[in-house]
């Protein structure tokens, strides 16, 4: 039984993720390039590594929840990183919203040193992720994800291994290109019902008490009313996230508006939540 569990990246996600790892009774070690972020986790009771590569050499199981491809690179491959270890049979966990092409280099990267490689992304937002109740798209050997499911099942509501390496990031990026065309449809939406007299509050009623009304338009429409943008999902990231998707192949109409919309609103409000589009589309 795998009890011995690493984490790097303490962000809005990595932080309550790791917390809930720790409250299913898992031993958890981690690393965090800010070094700040790991004390509150040590009052959990966590333990904390120097560096990337002693973290591996420590544990059974090592996942990673940092924001980009420049950082997983990093992670693997500086002097200290994963690489370096001298480790095998250990598995690394991507849950990061990175490119299939990433992990399907640093899978096989992973395979030469004896080591097991998935990468697993995640679908929900901090609240879902403080309680355990987030969508897991797997990509990488079967039997691996099997031998993680029993983390993935402390993590999330549902884990669903959807192909070999690679495949839990394309689908991670089909999903978030579906959320920027939500998004933007949601704040277009609003603004047209606004020009023509209706108010907000009325307009969210009706959708969210219709058949088109969900969860995703419920929370984005309470940050609309209560002018409250602080980033659950920052909308610097959805940027990112369409661009991998374009660079996947992705081409159709609405995904490249979407892209063309995101990324005027960036400069101004990347660092607010992606529903601050709303305020660039004024």
């Amino acid at each position: 039984m795998m009890n011995n569990i690493g984490w790097i990246g303490l962000g809005n996600m990595g932080m309550p993720m790791a917390g809930q790892l720790i409250k299913a009774g898992y031993e958890v070690c981690v690393f965090n390039r800010t070094k700040d972020k790991m004390g509150e986790l040590e009052k959990a009771g966590a333990s904390v590594a120097a560096t990337p590569k002693s973290l591996l050499e420590k544990v059974d199981i090592l996942i990673l929840m940092v924001s980009d491809d420049a950082a997983i690179r990093q992670i693997f491959e500086s002097e200290e990183g994963l690489l370096a270890a001298d480790t095998s049979g250990k598995i690394v966990i991507n849950m990061s919203t990175v490119s299939p092409a990433i992990s399907r280099e640093m899978n096989e990267k992973s395979k030469r040193k004896g080591n097991h490689y998935l990468d697993a992304p995640v679908s929900g937002s901090v609240k879902q992720a403080e309680t355990g109740q987030l969508v897991i798209m797997v990509g990488g050997d079967e039997d691996i994800y099997e031998s993680a499911k029993p983390v993935f099942e402390k993590l999330g509501k549902l884990s669903l291994r959807v192909g070999a390496s690679g495949a839990g990031n394309q689908a991670k990026l089909a999903i978030n290109s579906l959320l920027a065309l939500y998004t933007q449809g949601l704040a277009e939406t609003i603004l047209f019902a606004n020009e023509n007299g209706i108010q907000t509050g009325d307009l969210l009623k009706l959708i969210n008490n219709a058949a088109i009304g969900n969860i995703f338009t419920s929370i984005k429409g309470d940050a609309i009313l209560n002018d409250n943008y602080q980033a659950a999902f920052a909308l610097k990231h959805i940027v990112k996230d369409l661009r991998l998707a374009k660079a996947e192949g992705i081409s159709s109409p609405l995904a490249t508006t979407a892209l063309e919309t995101f990324e005027d609103a960036e400069a101004t409000y990347g660092e607010e939540d992606l529903i601050a589009v709303i305020k660039s589309l004024k």
